[in-house]
């Protein structure tokens, strides 16, 4: 990226015709205000890849919204929200493939995240993934819900939305949460290679018009649920 913030939390590089964006606040890759801001600058400045890989840190991809603006503001807490199911919304619609390596826990949102991407490779390991909102006294959003009936199984919408179910990589694979899984030091590089394959692969044109043929319905339900602001 052209500038740094004094918090860097993404980091954006262009490897070939990859842009390969990576989270890191050193801890739990808490969805804020900050990282969303840094991820929709990243993604601004990727547009004209050919694909993108979103890769989190060692251990986490990301544990989903701030919990302590959940929890302490209410206002801010509708405003991170609906600034969340917009960036869902960016990922999900994006005019070329996006492939998530999903370097460790995914939860809340950041299992919200997982239901955005074309193709999720996840670690294999000790981690935790899916939604955990009603265990932890939060209905889940319905944006939320909306991605989760795109990508997962319609055996385990129940299970994973209503009674916040949480799954290891395997059962997250045959959930429909990840695409693949491999060992947590190879995760990075299969998702840029999977992200470059893509991208030689697919006709950018058609890729664009089929995004449109199969996601618009889904697209067109989310905008409504999060605000007229969401250009078409």
């Amino acid at each position: 990226m052209n500038t740094e913030p004094e918090n860097q939390i993404v980091t954006l590089e262009n490897q070939d015709d990859v842009a390969i964006i990576r989270m890191d606040d050193g801890k739990a890759n808490a969805i804020g205000f900050d990282l969303m801001d840094q991820m929709s600058t990243a993604l601004t400045e990727a547009e004209d890849a050919s694909a993108i890989t979103i890769l989190g840190r060692e251990g986490m991809f990301s544990a989903g919204f701030d919990l302590s603006v959940i929890r302490d503001d209410p206002a801010r807490a509708f405003d991170l929200v609906d600034r969340g199911a917009k960036l869902a919304l960016d990922i999900f619609m994006w005019k070329r493939p996006v492939v998530l390596g999903v370097t460790g826990h995914a939860l809340a949102m950041g299992a919200v995240l997982l239901c955005c991407a074309d193709v999720r490779i996840g670690a294999v390991g000790n981690f935790k993934i899916g939604f955990n909102e009603v265990a932890i006294g939060m209905p889940m959003p319905e944006f939320a819900v909306a991605l989760a009936e795109t990508r997962l199984i319609p055996a385990q919408i129940q299970p994973a939305v209503a009674l916040a179910h949480i799954y290891d990589p395997p059962d997250a694979a045959s959930a429909g949460f990840l695409d693949e899984i491999t060992e947590p030091e190879a995760v990075a590089k299969r998702a840029i290679d999977r992200a470059a394959e893509l991208a030689k692969y697919l006709n950018p044109g058609a890729f664009r018009g089929t995004r449109h043929t199969t996601r618009d319905r889904t697209a067109e339900r989310l905008r409504q649920l999060i605000g007229p602001t969401i250009p078409g």
